[in-house]
């Protein structure tokens, strides 16, 4: 009749984080993804214009900036690779709102600045530019928005 000690029950195993199920949900690159989704979709939605990616809005940023860049330069100022640069620096200069031209100091290098017309484009977006980044962080608090800011800039 002493079978009680049998009967009790094994303590529950809270499972810590190295052996819970693996869930992309919960991983860092899915997490940034879905949160690059939503800011890229927030951007077309209220930058002002429909046709610019949020790829070429920082690219034209950058020239209204610096008024001239050689397109490398201009790549690694924007965190692009060379083959996205290209295919960037294509679809402005098709829209004719950036021009380019042979660097007169070294022929291998292509300097690019705005036209009038990207130039009057970019003013028009960069008033917009706020209230992108404004919606996208509206989830989170002021504090949040911070902190969020300052660690993806550790990460970047």
């Amino acid at each position: 009749m002493r079978n009680v000690a049998k009967k009790q029950q094994e303590p529950k195993v809270v499972p810590s984080a190295s052996t819970r199920p693996y869930r992309i949900e919960e991983q860092v690159g899915y997490l940034l993804r879905r949160a690059h989704q939503r800011a890229s979709a927030i951007f077309q939605v209220n930058i002002g214009d429909p046709n610019i990616t949020p790829t070429q809005y920082s690219s034209m940023v950058k020239l209204n900036e610096y008024t001239e860049l050689s397109q490398n330069l201009l790549g690694r100022l924007v965190g692009m690779d060379k083959a996205t640069m290209q295919g960037v620096v294509r679809r402005l200069k098709d829209r004719k709102l950036v021009d380019s031209r042979p660097d007169p100091g070294d022929a291998r290098r292509t300097l690019l600045s705005l036209t009038t017309d990207g130039q009057r484009i970019t003013n028009k977006l960069l008033m917009n530019g706020p209230a992108v980044s404004r919606e996208t962080l509206k989830p989170l608090t002021a504090i949040e928005q911070r902190q969020l800011l300052e660690l993806l800039s550790k990460i970047a």
